[in-house]
């Protein structure tokens, strides 16, 4: 089994239907690595749902063998441990199985879930701490192989503009936000360059270049109404 093969099971927008069709497919499978990956995501989906004592309890059903699995059952669980416990408002406690997370993949060279690692680390960390997990994960996309780990490219610029954001630091956040506009456009992701405009217009008001900003946010709204997909909650 691949990962590949199994996150192809996810459906985001549907943690419970995500978490049917991992349990189906666990159902399905009898080697030991394989069916303590399919938990962690199992334990993801649960978490989503905000069932965090079932997630947790998944999670355990692997912690004691989590030493004879592969290195990559052991990142997963290091991955989604720390996400059950931030997203249940422990982000301290999450940070060292995000470490654990990062070492893990780097060792074993899986260039996808050290970038994952390394953004989640960029979430839980204080703010002055946030920027230098963003321009590791960066780093590591950018020199890539993995098509997986360069699919990140377009949050991480996104993720660390905002982060230079937080920190009136908008000089530095500008280039990012034009990487991330850069990135979308080479995938050909319609909404997703919008937005991507949307936060490098943001950007420039907090600059003082009002005129530009207005410039392109007015086009945008044209452009939104006309496609009929106007959904303010998706951007600020």
């Amino acid at each position: 089994m691949t990962s590949d093969e199994l996150d192809t099971l996810w459906d985001f927008q549907d943690a419970q239907a995500s978490e049917a069709a991992f349990r189906s497919f666990l159902q399905k499978r009898t080697d030991e690595n394989d069916c303590a990956e399919i938990s962690t995501q199992i334990a993801r989906a649960l978490g989503l749902q905000q069932r965090f004592d079932e997630a947790q309890a998944m999670l355990d059903s692997i912690e004691a063998s989590l030493p004879d699995h592969s290195p990559r059952v052991r990142t997963r669980y290091y991955l989604e441990r720390g996400r059950v416990l931030n997203s249940s408002g422990d982000a301290e406690a999450s940070r060292p199985l995000f470490i654990h997370a990062w070492k893990s993949a780097r060792g074993a060279g899986d260039d996808h879930y050290a970038v994952d690692a390394a953004h989640m680390l960029a979430i839980v960390e204080p703010p002055e701490k946030q920027l230098r997990w963003y321009h590791r994960a960066v780093e590591l996309a950018e020199d890539s192989d993995d098509p997986r780990a360069r699919n990140w490219l377009g949050a991480l610029y996104n993720n660390a503009g905002w982060s230079y954001c937080d920190t009136n630091h908008f000089k530095d956040a500008l280039p990012m936000f034009e990487k991330a506009l850069a990135w979308r456009k080479e995938q050909g992701q319609t909404r997703e360059i919008r937005i991507a405009e949307w936060t490098i217009a943001r950007c420039l008001r907090s600059l003082g270049r009002t005129e530009e900003a207005v410039a392109i946010q007015e086009r945008l709204c044209e452009e939104w109404a006309e496609a009929k997909e106007m959904n303010w909650s998706a951007i600020e």
